[in-house]
């Protein structure tokens, strides 16, 4: 209740002001650091922005104590998600030895065709984004290859680009390796696969209506089928093929993770059995593999022994598989669970900087001129969708444009009596797809450079990140399946 107190007598400026100067360092922190900011010198701001708006709480009188168990219960909530993050890092690494990343890659460029470019480069982008859980992956790798392809068939580089970053944005967002997809329920208060079931409603009619653009918007071209399918045939599908055992035995622990959502399994869990199940595929199919991630040649140790150094190798530190083509390995590497960490340490300090801001009052004081004159389903999610599009563009960090708002109207939500879903939805349908929109982001600025194409050549053309957001809003304003809360849990 102090908080409340603290809100109601603070002034709007000075809660602000620990917000300022946090977008201040982070404007910094991208000059200085560009699409590296988010590995260390973005932590560092949100904790020092935290540690002013402490020290502003405990000069009004606020003791440290309550500070610190605010501190502890914000993080506390975002445990669970931090596991699963680890998850992650741990299945992508037994997933890649197996083969059965590769192999999503493998058949998905199978689809392409220059008569609907544009159409397929946004498929297969989905397909590997949901694959791999990372649009920066997929928009490095593929998305690279098929912008000097669409430029050959002489369609314009904005297209192409919005194709290409629509479909690894969709994946991004709808994917369980991603790890905005695991900040977004954390944050709201919802588990992760009734997150990504009720973000169905919203955007896969935004990839819909984004491939139909795509797909009248692609006819034509300057090069021939020949053409298309030499540029292919000289790399990225040779590489794979050459590496692994492509075949349809690898997707048996894909669809037993499919199988395992579907039955509501916890995704800790649910994850924990993909991860073994990538283990063993790998140790029945990828033998080769196993022992080169392994390091033991067949002349100097056992095949069990390989086998189980290569499955801890690859579930806890890095695995870079080596093809020989410079794409195909950029794209074939994990960093397991050592890989996460960065992201885990990021949602740390975000979620200490929101605590903070909360418990001295400042959180609830902007909130309360956010919320002025909110009534409606629709009116709360138009500010919250307002809210993360100013943070992407005031912060320039997506996972701040996701935490802060979450934080700020969470409680709003349970107030008007509807489920944390709606909001962590939301803060996807906004604060993850317009990263990328915004040319000083952290993401703008990384998928800029990556595919060569300034932010606002590339803008008009990225349909899905245009349309989730509108989506959202459509969806709220007619009431359609909006969930509420239990009569138990709103209680």
């Amino acid at each position: 209740m102090r908080s409340n107190n603290q809100s109601q007598s603070m002034s709007l400026l000075l809660a602000l002001t620990p917000v300022v100067i946090l977008i201040a360092l982070l404007a910094a922190d991208v000059i200085a650091f560009g699409e590296d900011s988010s590995y260390g010198a973005n932590q560092i701001a949100m904790l020092f922005a935290a540690f002013v708006s402490g020290g502003i709480g405990m000069l009004r009188g606020l003791k440290w104590e309550v500070i610190r168990d605010a501190i502890s219960k914000s993080i506390a909530q975002t445990s669970e998600a931090m596991l699963i993050l680890l998850m992650i890092g741990a299945l992508s690494g037994t997933w890649l030895m197996a083969g059965i990343i590769p192999a999503f890659i493998h058949y998905g460029l199978q689809v392409l065709n220059p008569e609907i470019f544009l159409f397929a480069a946004c498929l297969i982008c989905a397909v590997l984004s949901l694959a791999t859980g990372s649009s920066w992956g997929t928009v490095g790798t593929v998305g690279v290859a098929l912008i000097g392809i669409g430029t050959a068939l002489g369609l314009h580089p904005g297209w192409v680009a919005g194709a290409i970053i629509s479909g690894a944005y969709f994946g991004d967002k709808m994917s369980p390796l991603s790890d905005t997809t695991n900040i977004a329920p954390a944050v709201a208060g919802t588990d992760l696969f009734t997150h990504i079931r009720y973000m169905m409603i919203t955007t896969i009619p935004s990839l819909i209506i984004a491939l139909i653009v795509f797909l009248f918007a692609g006819f034509g071209g300057g090069a021939s089928v020949e053409t298309l399918e030499m540029s292919f045939a000289e790399g990225f599908g040779q590489a794979v093929e050459a590496s692994f055992n492509i075949h349809a035995g690898l997707f048996i622990a894909p669809v037993v993770l499919i199988a395992l959502i579907i039955k509501k399994v916890p995704a800790a869990p649910a994850l924990f059995i993909g991860c073994l199940l990538g283990a063993v595929t790998a140790v029945v199919f990828q033998p080769e593999m196993v022992r080169n991630v392994a390091g033991i040649g067949i002349e100097e140790g056992s095949y069990a022994i390989a086998a189980f150094t290569a499955s801890i190798q690859s579930m806890a530190l890095d695995t870079a598989i080596v093809t020989g083509h410079s794409m195909a390995d950029e794209l074939l590497t994990s960093g397991g669970m050592a890989g996460m960490l960065n992201t885990v340490w990021l949602i740390i300090c975000a979620m200490t900087f929101g605590a903070v801001m909360q418990a001295t009052g400042m959180l609830g004081r902007i909130t309360q001129v956010l919320l002025n004159g909110v009534q409606s389903t629709f009116g709360l999610v138009a500010r919250t969708t307002g809210t993360c599009l100013a943070f992407n563009v005031l912060t320039s960090d997506q996972y701040l444009a996701i935490v802060i708002p979450g934080n700020m109207l969470k409680d709003a939500y349970a107030e008007q009596g509807l489920a944390p879903e709606n909001l962590s939805r939301t803060l996807e349908d906004t604060g993850t797809v317009t990263s990328v929109l915004i040319p000083w982001n952290t993401c703008g600025v990384a998928q800029s450079g990556i595919l060569g194409i300034s932010t606002w050549t590339y803008l008009p053309y990225c349909i899905f990140n245009l349309v989730s957001p509108i989506m959202t809003l459509t969806i709220a304003a007619i009431g359609f399946r909006i969930r509420k809360l239990e009569r138990s849990t709103a209680s």
